[in-house]
């Protein structure tokens, strides 16, 4: 398991774009649609990403994992499913809830050929 990105839905992609690259000088990775950018924050292995599809979506890490439906498999009761593995973009993701109540975003790149 690796802390990848922490995740940060806004309702506004251009502006937090515009604070995060452009005033605080983070750099633009790579981009999904309209909707999704990734940001490298400066000194570290982990990125911002930024998403538009579902503004009122928790913030949270987004760890990856070999295999998500393993992880679902074999996952500690403590974590509470808020949502079942399902197929994305080059994957599998599922969210679920820790014991303190934050968000964790898990997801695999098993279909990403460029993963491969």
């Amino acid at each position: 398991m690796k802390l990848e990105f922490l995740f940060t839905p806004t309702s506004d992609l251009a502006a937090s774009l515009a604070l995060y690259r452009d005033t605080l000088g983070f750099t633009e990775v790579w981009r999904e649609g309209d909707t999704t950018v990734a940001l490298a924050l400066p000194g570290s292995d982990v990125q911002v990403m930024l998403d538009a599809n579902d503004p009122k979506a928790p913030v949270g890490p987004l760890f990856v994992v070999d295999s998500v439906k393993a992880f679902h498999a074999a996952r500690p009761e403590s974590l509470v499913v808020l949502e079942e593995p399902s197929d994305i973009p080059g994957g599998c993701l599922a969210t679920y809830q820790d014991p303190g109540g934050a968000t964790i975003y898990v997801m695999d790149q098993s279909t990403d050929q460029a993963a491969s």
